[in-house]
């Protein structure tokens, strides 16, 4: 297939084209960030850029987003343009290049608050982060609704940045996924022949269970003593705090359902890329302990 990317010069973007380049795709990137893995440079505002990206496309991988550190840094009306016009924007080149598939990366964050976490959660949208990604999955959705629409994939993946090990490692069992992993899933995603428009949480697999929930808000460590006691026996070894609660569990079983897709990058892994001083995970830190 002939994938154009948006954001392939970000983190996740670098991953997708990695992963899809390896199993035999042609794919152009396009960013407002020159390299090597951007073919287009430019802004998502720009209809000839857009038209360049999409001519020959079977497919659309749209990454490209403004994020949640950036929030207070920047204008919400920038939240706006790049976030919500410039993904009508994408729509637009794709329907005038006759491009029938659109994968988009969204993010967990925009359900906002604490519980067990799955598909049939209602959003609680707190910054103009989680509102203009919301913004921008009902745009696709309503473009994948109408006469002759694109099929879509909306996939809201988990948390997925470098921070201190003890962290990541905890947070990998409830809400956090590696890029890796999130690669795979879109490359999936970009063949999945289910319903016109399809959203999944992509969150590694949590050994936790709704009936967790109430004792893992109030003393998680007699819960991961249960559930998961390779972590409480390697944090031991290690000298790392165990997270004192964990206030919420992302749910990603639809996707392993529908989609086929299950992470393979688990605590295992997040132990292996410290140990090997992946710059993906940051030492331990003394004040690492906080609140998962």
């Amino acid at each position: 297939m002939r994938i154009a990317l948006t954001g392939s010069a970000g983190r996740i973007g670098r991953a997708i084209r990695a992963h899809l380049a390896v199993h035999g795709h042609a794919v152009v990137g396009l960013d407002r960030v020159a390299g090597p893995h951007t073919e287009l440079v430019g802004d998502l505002g720009d209809a000839a850029l857009l038209d360049r990206l999409c001519a020959g496309a079977d497919a659309v991988v749209h990454v490209a987003a403004l994020h949640a550190p950036q929030v207070g840094t920047l204008p919400d009306a920038a939240f706006e343009r790049v976030n919500v016009q410039g993904t009508q924007a994408l729509l637009d080149a794709a329907a005038r290049h006759g491009v029938r598939r659109l994968v988009f990366t969204s993010t967990t964050a925009l359900y906002g608050g604490a519980g067990w976490i799955d598909e049939a959660t209602l959003p609680r949208p707190h910054t103009v982060y989680h509102r203009t990604k919301l913004a921008a999955e009902a745009l696709l959705e309503r473009a994948a609704a109408a006469p002759g629409g694109p099929a879509v994939r909306i996939l809201r993946m988990s948390r997925c940045f470098p921070e201190a090990a003890p962290l990541m490692a905890a947070y990998r069992l409830h809400r956090g996924i590696d890029a890796r992993d999130v690669a795979r899933a879109h490359a999936l995603a970009l063949t999945d022949r289910g319903p016109r428009c399809t959203t999944w949480v992509i969150s590694a697999p949590t050994p936790f269970r709704r009936t967790d929930l109430a004792l893992l808000q109030a003393d998680a460590p007699a819960v991961l003593r249960r559930r998961a006691p390779g972590l409480v026996a390697e944090f031991a070894r290690r000298g790392w705090p165990l997270p004192a609660t964990i206030d919420r569990v992302y749910d990603p079983s639809r996707a392993a359902r529908e989609l086929g897709w299950v992470a393979h990058h688990g605590v295992d892994a997040v132990l292996a890329q410290h140990d090997a001083g992946s710059t993906e995970v940051l030492p331990a830190r003394a004040d690492c302990c906080e609140p998962c």
